[in-house]
């Protein structure tokens, strides 16, 4: 597997997983816990795995130039 392919698939699971997180987030229970968390800190993790998801895809883009200029194996 290339490695732009391998990064797209980590950048997929982890936006996936931002979802995931502020989507239970925003429905989470009225005491105000998500995940054992508070819902604040919750919010900020699935910010911060969208982030993460978005320059890891980023990544991939340059990876895929760099295979295609065949600059990179």
């Amino acid at each position: 597997m290339k490695l732009s392919k391998l990064i797209h698939l980590i950048s997929i699971i982890v936006g996936l997983a931002g979802v995931l997180t502020f989507g239970g987030a925003i429905l989470g229970g009225a005491d105000n816990l998500v995940f054992g968390i508070t819902k604040i800190d919750a919010l900020f993790c699935s910010a911060i795995l969208i982030l993460i998801a978005i320059w890891t895809q980023i990544g991939a883009n340059y990876y895929l130039q760099l295979e295609k200029n065949r600059k990179i194996i």
